[in-house]
């Protein structure tokens, strides 16, 4: 179920619902629906036992620009301290195609708790995440497989 809403309130209150009808994952737009929304989510599904799917609708108006915007990596870190249990993270091939060792790189930095230094990859500086919980990377070709 998409609790993605125009306010915490709503979004809360699909949640709710979710949980009500027994469905075990509730999914969320992080881009659209903004951090601290998602955060709320987050929390909420964590006290209730419900799995927290994250959506990124959006994200290539912010990280494939190669002038303007932030990378992908960026909102991967963003993400993580959010919090979530699983994200759409791109593969090295199909629609949501990226550069393999990138790509690599940003799927280490949603899940491992020890990354280091690797630039090649774009780590630019060891990244310890100690007890941070992870976030499990989903490739996924949507509806063009």
């Amino acid at each position: 179920l998409n609790a993605t809403a125009g306010t915490c309130e709503e979004m809360i209150k699909r949640a709710v619902f979710a949980k009500e009808l027994g469905v075990p994952i509730v999914m969320h737009d992080y881009l659209t629906g903004g951090f601290t929304a998602n955060t709320t989510l987050s929390h909420y599904c964590r006290d209730n036992g419900l799995l927290l799917h994250i959506h990124r609708a959006m994200h290539a108006v912010i990280d494939r620009q190669k002038n303007h915007g932030m990378h992908f990596r960026v909102l991967a870190k963003a993400l993580r301290m959010s919090g979530g249990d699983h994200i759409h993270s791109g593969t090295v091939v199909g629609k949501l195609e990226g550069e393999r060792e990138i790509t690599l790189g940003f799927v280490d930095l949603l899940r491992d708790d020890f990354i280091e230094k690797d630039r090649s990859r774009g780590i630019f500086f060891t990244q310890d995440w100690v007890s941070m919980p992870g976030v499990i990377p989903v490739a996924s070709g949507g509806i063009h497989v």
